[in-house]
């Protein structure tokens, strides 16, 4: 998760004026669908700050000029990545997991999940790892994870985490059969297996782009605390557009604070945060 160093207003050494934050909270929802809440001042000062001292620059409005006059692709990005949120954790909503096993367990043919909003790869690797107990062969799986934050997909295909971070999420029998401790300077660190993590696809998608590099339909997608930031009616075309890519049976999980039974017809809630198919 990005961390939010308050800065006081009055304290604060780069300019950075109401028309700044007007400006960055429509280039964002442009970019990436994100809805930024005007209580979110100080988090954008911080995060983008770093952005305009990097460029040697002294105002945000200087900052913003550089960008939308250079239009360059990796500028872009890292504008998005600094105000992307990624907070995760192995088997979050630990519920969610055991009705994905319950739901694909006696699958006959192969299973393919989408993590859309995959983070730092936390989410879909724990995908991996409860599927890999159901299914007869890894070979019937395939995972294809995605975000737009291309810094947190580089870390998710490193598939390297703390060891403390990982013990605490993480039952000691799937962390001797799911990772690779570290040694010397690697020490305190885990990395997935190589044999688990080549069921992942990562991959870089804007959820407000008109093209997905997807294909096929899926057995169940995850796009959980991803919608939170975006509006209602960006709510409704992500839905419909999950809708066609799911199997007749299959599965929409969400956040535990995101409730979409009003806004599609193209759903029904099946169980605590779950949606199937109307």
């Amino acid at each position: 998760m990005n961390q939010v160093a308050v800065e006081p207003a009055n304290q604060r050494e780069l300019e950075f004026t109401d028309r700044d934050f007007q400006r960055i909270r429509a280039l964002i929802a442009e970019r990436a669908g994100i809805v930024l809440a005007e209580h979110k001042r100080d988090m954008v000062y911080s995060r983008l700050g770093r952005c305009v001292r990097n460029r040697g620059l002294r105002r945000f409005s200087d900052y913003l000029k550089w960008l939308i006059d250079g239009s360059e692709q990796e500028a872009w990005q890292e504008f998005v990545n600094a105000l992307t949120t990624n907070l995760t954790a192995f088997f979050r909503e630990s519920h969610h997991f055991d009705l994905l096993v319950s739901h694909i367990k006696d699958r006959r043919d192969p299973v393919r999940i989408w993590s859309a909003g995959a983070s730092t790869g936390e989410e879909p690797y724990s995908i991996a790892m409860a599927l890999g107990e159901a299914l007869p062969t890894l070979a019937k799986l395939e995972i294809f994870a995605s975000d737009i934050d291309s810094e947190a997909l580089a870390r998710a295909r490193s598939g390297i985490y703390s060891l403390e971070q990982v013990r605490r999420q993480v039952s000691d029998e799937r962390m001797r059969r799911c990772f690779l401790k570290g040694s010397g300077r690697r020490s305190g660190y885990v990395r997935v297996r190589p044999e688990l993590a080549r069921q992942v696809r990562f991959e870089r998608l804007n959820l407000i782009g008109q093209h997905w590099p997807v294909q096929g339909r899926f057995d169940a997608i995850f796009c959980r605390n991803v919608m939170i930031y975006f509006d209602r009616d960006t709510h409704t075309r992500l839905l419909e557009r999950f809708a066609r890519l799911l199997k007749k049976d299959g599965l929409l999980f969400v956040g535990h604070s995101e409730n979409f039974t009003n806004i599609t017809q193209s759903f029904r809630l099946r169980g605590q945060t779950v949606y199937t198919l109307a």
